[in-house]
């Protein structure tokens, strides 16, 4: 996997950490079902403007099975990410992943900035973000192998594969809440909720907003 950190076009180097808002950092193993459990968060939330749901951009065409996102090709992905479109960036899979740039200016401005990740780029969020909440959703290997079978997009033994690479990465550090989201998605759903609210209201204790 390969990180990079490329927006210092208009945040001088010493405005980093980026302070005053929350970086949400969602994440989980393949089919743990992180999309459905933002998905969740961003209709109880519809109306609430301090919270932004992250549109990731991916070298991926999107799908009814997928994640709504902007795609990029290969080409035009390096050279956004050489002209600093991305906050953060990384590989995995075979696809490249960017975090939009804007994302710096709503978290200055004291917002919650919600985003599905790559665990690999959790130390690169540490450093830019003075505020960094990881939410790691997980799921029994069954389901896991199950949901991505039901996927159709890698034959069995990508999917064990995946599963295993999954199972040898830990998480680390402060701030980490795991959410089992193996059972009805409303219970995943609210301790999200839970997460969330108290990110607003540290958000709120800034006196940015």
């Amino acid at each position: 996997m390969m990180v990079s950190a490329s927006i210092e076009r208009e945040l001088t180097a010493g405005a980093f950490p980026v302070r005053n808002g929350v970086f949400v950092a969602v994440v989980g193993p393949s089919g743990a079902g992180k999309d459905t459990v933002i998905g969740y968060a961003r209709a109880l939330f519809a109306d609430e403007t301090r919270l932004e749901f992250v549109r990731r951009v991916i070298t991926r065409p999107s799908d009814a099975a997928s994640e709504d996102h902007d795609t990029l090709a290969d080409a035009a992905f390096v050279e956004a990410e050489a002209d600093g479109a991305f906050a953060i960036s990384w590989e995995a899979h075979g696809l490249r992943y960017g975090i939009p740039a804007d994302v710096d200016w709503s978290i200055a401005n004291g917002h919650v900035a919600v985003a599905n990740v790559s665990r690999g780029v959790i130390p690169v969020l540490r450093e830019r973000y003075a505020n960094l909440a990881v939410v790691e959703i997980t799921a029994a290997p069954e389901i896991l192998a199950e949901r991505l079978a039901q996927r159709g997009r890698e034959s069995r033994g990508e999917v064990l594969a995946r599963l295993a690479r999954s199972a040898n990465v830990a998480l680390s550090g402060p701030g980490v809440t795991s959410i089992d989201n193996g059972g009805p998605r409303e219970t995943a759903g609210e301790r999200f909720a839970e997460v969330l609210r108290k990110a607003m209201a540290f958000s709120d204790m800034s006196g940015v907003i």
